[in-house]
């Protein structure tokens, strides 16, 4: 009987183990959070992940920006309007493509605004501030900071990139234009280049809208989105090179569609683990249920290099990411 027992209970300790083994590892799911987002910039602030998207809807109504924080990449909380048109009293609509960044324990939030056509309209790029990455952020210049189309450019899309000398850069452009700025020390405004030229032209072939960049291994990645962003063949692709100004030579596509999961995937940034070569592209996407250019998500997914230092294509999916928590 003792014998019986002990081969019962082997058995059961045994089943047990292979149904844990094959049991589903909790993972982010795509998208990450419930409703229309798009254009998502994905930050670390203290050991918490943040994301902070454009509301996906008709331009009248993009009057706020919501943001998401998770310490785990799997729960999401959302901070509702951590800054709207309340508190930028010359922005009125179409607020894009937040992009943020801390420095001395404030925290700056870049965004575009009113989606100008010409040099006679008010708006453009405005910077926000706050003393907590979750708002209230609050008009820190009282105008654009950036009003202009210089070099063609519409200023929108904006990106903040801090190189490692402790510069400062403002990436931005649409209309398939791209400039790179030198932000002074407190972001009110530009230092100019050797040359005393302000931006500087680095668009590189089949640019659209959408930059970012990031540096690895000493290498400048400069990212871009390519095609329509109400179409299917909205996607990323980068270029390399020694230096934040380029040259940038187009290398190809890494983020698109993938017409069994969801379309028109584009506009995105990434998020580095601190101290390790891991990385996280944040992206938007349409589910393949939407015809509406407004209906995007918000996705992530694993970014991955070569033993050459090549972005290897990213596969999109509506798993995800399994969890990870920040030391």
């Amino acid at each position: 009987m003792k014998k019986i027992l002990f081969v019962c209970t082997a058995t059961a300790t045994l089943f047990i183990a292979a149904a844990q083994k094959n049991e589903t590892k909790p993972s982010s799911g795509n998208p990450l959070f419930p409703g229309w987002y798009a254009d998502p910039e994905g930050a670390i602030f203290k050991n918490q992940y943040w994301i902070y998207p454009t509301f996906s809807a008709p331009y009248n109504k993009q009057v706020f920006l919501d943001a998401f924080s998770s310490p785990d990449l799997i729960t999401w909380t959302k901070h509702p309007a951590v800054v709207d048109t309340a508190a930028i009293k010359w922005a009125r609509r179409a607020l894009w493509a937040p992009a943020i960044v801390e420095k001395q324990g404030r925290y700056y939030l870049f965004f575009g605004a009113n989606d100008i056509q010409n040099n006679t309209e008010k708006g453009g790029i405005g910077v926000a501030v706050a003393n907590s990455p979750a708002g209230p952020f609050t008009d820190y210049l009282g105008k654009p900071l950036v009003d202009k189309f210089h070099n063609g450019a519409q200023p929108i899309d904006q990106f903040v990139f801090h190189d490692s000398n402790g510069q400062y850069y403002l990436i931005y452009g649409g209309w398939r234009h791209c400039n790179i700025a030198k932000l002074n020390n407190d972001f009110t405004g530009f230092v100019p280049f050797d040359d005393g030229t302000v931006f500087k032209e680095i668009t590189p072939e089949k640019y659209v809208e959408g930059p970012y960049m990031f540096v690895r291994n000493g290498k400048y990645y400069f990212m871009w989105s390519e095609g329509g962003w109400t179409g299917p063949d909205y996607s990323v692709a980068y270029a390399m090179a020694n230096s934040p100004l380029g040259p940038f030579t187009r290398i190809g596509k890494i983020l698109q569609q993938d017409t069994a999961i969801a379309t028109g995937a584009g506009h995105h940034s990434i998020i580095k683990i601190p101290g390790k070569d891991q990385w996280y592209i944040v992206y938007h996407r349409r589910p393949l249920t939407e015809k509406d250019g407004n209906s995007r998500v918000t996705c992530i997914e694993h970014m991955y290099f070569d033993e050459k230092g090549f972005i290897k294509p990213v596969v999109i999916t509506k798993q995800g990411v399994e969890p990870y928590r920040l030391q």
